[in-house]
């Protein structure tokens, strides 16, 4: 076992997808995120997304998309396999395997799920629970042509440095809402899949204090 992927199970040990989740910080600016309404966020669709950690001979690295530019919503941005639960999921995570298998071909008995994140509010109407899979070395991932046109990888090490995020500010109905964003090689990583990431981060970081 990698030292690596110690350390992340530990962090991610305890928390589960029962009871009360955890909510993503918005962070909106003069602390406006405390004056939303919890009967805002229970109207939000609920959905789930795999945070596929690849278990590669050189290391760990996290699985990632870049949608299709035929869809009708958030076209070519990059994301994490998953999507709106559905009446047959019996929970987040087998809402999140299925939607990996479907978009990337993943099979889900190789998704073994150490952990969730925090619930993350998007601004298309979804609650999003993060479910943290580690995927064995599977020899070949197919992106769903239909939803996905690439997949990549990106190192975990390279996820977990908190220098490596940046805040930024989209106007959006003559609002500034707040987001981040990370680069790797050509890859632009940001919105809610970068603050997911983030999330990660900062949750391995307060476990090691």
């Amino acid at each position: 076992m990698f030292p690596l992927e110690r350390r992340l199970r530990a962090a991610l040990a305890g928390t589960s997808e029962a009871g009360r989740r955890p909510v993503t910080p918005i962070e909106l600016p003069m602390k406006l995120d405390k004056l939303i309404p919890p009967l805002l966020f229970k109207s939000l669709r609920p959905a789930a997304v795999l945070v596929p950690v690849m278990k590669r001979p050189d290391g760990l690295r996290v699985l990632l998309t870049r949608r299709s530019e035929s869809l009708r919503s958030h076209k070519g941005q990059i994301s994490f396999p998953g999507g709106g639960r559905e009446e047959a999921d019996e929970s987040a995570a087998a809402a999140a395997k299925r939607e990996a298998q479907e978009e990337t071909g993943i099979p889900p008995e190789a998704v073994e799920v150490i952990g969730y994140l925090d619930d993350y509010p998007t601004i298309s109407k979804y609650m999003v629970t993060p479910v943290v899979g580690l995927v064995e070395d599977v020899p070949e991932v197919k992106p769903c042509a239909r939803e996905v046109a690439q997949i990549f990888e990106v190192p975990l090490p390279f996820l977990l440095e908190p220098r490596n995020y940046e805040r930024k500010l989209l106007s959006r109905d003559g609002f500034n809402v707040p987001f981040f964003e990370l680069n790797y090689q050509s890859w632009r990583i940001w919105g809610a899949t970068a603050g997911m990431l983030r999330n990660l981060s900062q949750i391995v970081a307060r476990h090691e204090g």
